[in-house]
């Protein structure tokens, strides 16, 4: 005969033998606690969600308002978008890749259009951020770094500006989950994730690089870490497979994205670089935040007592390896500010988790409230000045260098339509990017001036300038001496300028000259 008690159901009560009857009043309690923590996990899932969620509509429409022109890379980009390939001169393909499916998505090219993948691409590595330390942690920790992670100071600008970091960072935070549980018992299956998510990573920066670097001295470092050896090199195999594409278009194209990246580490003149060393450790305290990046630093002084358990130890490998490489660079050479971007994937998580445990909760959410004040600073500095009826002077607007370009694009496309048959014709890369975008015929077959020859950018990569002998040109310049440009045309129209005005007393000033019968560039 079958216990009354088996035939209980929840809301009947326990007066038949109900659970306590059958389970006993201690796992009654254990199973009460349980279903409590599942509820507060998914509790602080969902709040986690929906504050990252607001912080990214609020991105978007702060985009979709074209308060900020894209900046010269960005335009750059949307070129190299219009024509997908496997690499390109400086970078790795997927930022053009992405721009292309957004462009084409939307139906559009303007700043919305290309920037997109970026603010999205934050909030899904917010959320893996959640997920690597709930994985490591709980609930608490998660949702601390989540929320962290996506009001840092680097994320918020890299949030509203499309660069290689965006998806850069979220297939590295993709790794360390797949790396995470791939380690756990049964996990094998992880490092195919492991290894594919590793390979979209170096086809997006090559930075990516640093991470299987950082993997590889986890494992080594700990002896019985180094079970799972077998495992990361398959994912290394994969991960390298993945990304061969991008050798192969190297190979064919003499590997001038590697050689780009060697000669942007600049490693020449003086053997050591002091000043350029503290203003790249000042500038950590502007992309992690000054509370964070100090208690980044405190973790690393204090690391035999900080980082004796496994975990922190490796989110500290996935961190300071790469910081340590960036401050040697600065040292050696120069290093921009978000070249040490991957490192605060795993650091948000450690410096959380160390601030909690020390019961500095209060750090984190005064670090927190003082990057999005500062953001709001940031982007409403100059209409805030202007309200006030003060004309902020154009240095001190950190927008100043976004904007100005439509001006100059629509002021050259006039010129342009007024004189048929007139080609693009820029000295700068930047400049020539900026125009082709913001010129509304989008001239791309007009050609940067490369009189002196090499490669030095995408454009001069793709030049022919042999066949455009006898044409006619429209020059833009910076400069004001363009003798050695003048000098190689049969017939030289008088100069122009176009000044743009930036506010606070700050302006671009332009010369144009309209150029007739191109004789080529001088013999070398």
């Amino acid at each position: 005969m079958l216990p009354l008690g088996l035939f209980w159901l929840p809301g009947m009560g326990l007066g038949w033998g109900g659970p306590s009857a059958i389970l006993g009043p201690g796992m009654v309690v254990g199973m009460q606690v349980a279903r409590k923590s599942v509820e507060a996990d998914e509790r602080s899932f969902r709040a986690a969600v929906l504050l990252i969620f607001a912080i990214t509509i609020l991105r978007l429409v702060w985009i979709a308002s074209g308060v900020a022109e894209l900046y010269p890379d960005e335009a750059q980009y949307w070129v190299w978008s219009l024509h997908p390939a496997w690499g390109y001169y400086s970078k790795p393909p997927v930022v053009a890749w992405l721009i292309a499916f957004t462009t084409s998505m939307v139906g559009s090219n303007n700043e919305l259009a290309v920037r997109v993948a970026a603010p999205l691409l934050h909030f899904g590595t917010a959320l893996m951020v959640h997920a690597v330390a709930r994985r490591l942690y709980d609930a608490r920790v998660a949702f601390w770094s989540a929320i962290a992670y996506a009001t840092l100071p680097g994320v918020w600008v890299s949030s509203i500006i499309m660069s290689t970091d965006a998806p850069l960072l979220f297939c590295w935070v993709i790794a360390l989950y797949a790396f995470v549980r791939a380690r756990e018992p049964g996990g094998g299956r992880w490092w195919a994730a492991v290894g594919l998510a590793a390979g979209a990573g170096l086809l997006s920066k090559y930075a990516m690089a640093y991470w299987l670097i950082s993997a590889l001295l986890f494992l080594v470092v700990y002896r019985d870490e180094r079970r799972h050896l077998r495992g990361f090199a398959t994912a290394t195999g994969l991960a390298l497979l993945v990304y061969a594409p991008n050798f192969v278009w190297n190979f064919d194209h003499g590997f001038v994205s590697y050689r780009h990246t060697e000669a942007n580490a600049g490693f020449s003149g003086p053997l050591f670089h002091p000043n350029s060393f503290l203003e790249f450790f000042g500038s950590q305290f502007g992309v992690f935040g000054p509370i964070f990046f100090a208690a980044l630093i405190a973790c690393a002084c204090l690391g035999r007592r900080m980082l004796r358990e496994r975990r922190e130890a490796m989110l500290a490998m996935f961190a300071l390896p790469t910081l340590a490489m960036m401050l040697v660079v600065s040292f050696l050479s120069r290093a921009q500010p978000n070249w040490s971007a991957p490192t605060y994937v795993s650091a948000v998580i450690l410096v959380v988790w160390m601030l909690l445990t020390q019961g500095r909760r209060v750090l984190i959410v005064g670090s927190i409230a003082l990057h999005v004040v500062a953001a709001i600073v940031a982007v409403e500095l100059r209409p805030v000045s202007h309200a006030l009826g003060y004309d902020l002077p154009g240095k001190y607007d950190p927008l100043h260098r976004l904007n100005g370009w439509r001006i100059l694009g629509t002021s050259v496309g006039r010129m342009m339509i007024e004189y048929p048959g007139l080609r693009l014709l820029a000295d700068d890369r930047e400049l020539m990017a900026a125009l082709i975008y913001y010129i509304p015929q989008h001239p791309l077959d007009g050609l940067k001036w490369n009189a002196m020859g090499g490669i030095h950018d995408q454009f001069d990569l793709e030049a022919h300038p042999e066949q455009m002998i006898g044409k006619d040109f429209l020059l833009v310049s910076y400069r004001n001496n363009i003798d050695d440009i003048v000098s190689r045309f049969a017939d030289v129209g008088p100069v122009q300028s176009i000044t743009v005005m930036l506010g606070g007393g700050m302006s671009r000033n332009y010369q144009v000259r309209f150029l007739h019968d191109f004789k080529g560039y001088p013999a070398p």
